[in-house]
């Protein structure tokens, strides 16, 4: 699959511009793994054997869904809210020790600086969401958060992208969405924009491309890297 291509949009875009949204944990932060060790023991307290893999490939769902989907049926229904309240605490011990993916910040001035509408769409929110934009330190170049304080439905629904294009006021084929899981590229295609995905939340490319990324790289770092070399960015 060619390299960069994906960010190769019309230096304008359209009437308003043109939109890179982004996806926060496994993307932008080195959160994947804290979240499916915590998500195990919030299981396991509860009283439930869910493999580690299981929850990795489950991470970028919203809580309750990630619950609904590991668990099925009522169980999912009863629990829902004691489990997230258990991971909720669990992951809290290390908000303020998250680390950004390698040249994330870099990532998205060099987008701002080129024109770009920087937008994140996260299932984080609160405290949560204030940790993880502190790790990225990259305010200055963030137009704006779709959280999930903003949504009804998480990913892979299109509501988180099409919720961070109407803060910015980009049409959908104007814009590109960058992501770490198969929900985040199932959601990009369902909000009609095309995506990238990113090796760094550790799902596999092939999996990632099935689902409908358009191009893929290692990291942050490795998309920055490959900006020097499209021709219209």
């Amino acid at each position: 699959m060619e390299q960069g291509s994906v960010m190769d949009t019309p230096a304008a875009g359209g009437p308003h511009g043109r939109a890179a949204v982004f996806d926060v944990d496994g993307s932008l932060v080195d959160t994947n793994h804290l979240h499916v060790v915590t998500w195990w023991e919030a299981f396991r307290q509860a009283g439930h054997r869910v493999s580690t893999h299981a929850i990795h490939r489950a991470i970028g769902l919203a809580s309750g869904d990630l619950v609904a989907h590991l668990l099925g049926g009522e169980r999912a229904r009863e629990e829902a809210d004691a489990v997230s309240a258990a991971h909720k605490a669990l992951y809290g011990q290390y908000l303020e020790r998250l680390a950004p993916m390698p040249h994330a910040g870099r990532l998205l001035r060099r987008l701002a600086g080129d024109g770009w509408k920087v937008v994140l769409a996260t299932s984080a929110g609160g405290h949560e969401l204030s940790a993880l934009r502190r790790a990225i330190d990259a305010d200055d170049a963030i137009a704006g958060t779709a959280s999930a304080d903003d949504v009804s439905e998480g990913k892979p629904a299109a509501e988180p992208v099409e919720r961070a294009l109407e803060l910015v006021g980009v049409a959908a084929e104007h814009a590109v969405f960058v992501g770490d899981t198969v929900w985040d590229m199932r959601a990009g295609r369902n909000a009609g924009v095309r995506c990238v995905g990113l090796l760094c939340g550790g799902i596999p490319r092939a999996d990632l491309e099935d689902a409908g990324a358009d191009s893929v790289f290692d990291d942050p770092a490795h998309l920055l890297a490959s900006l020097t070399r499209a021709p219209g960015v």
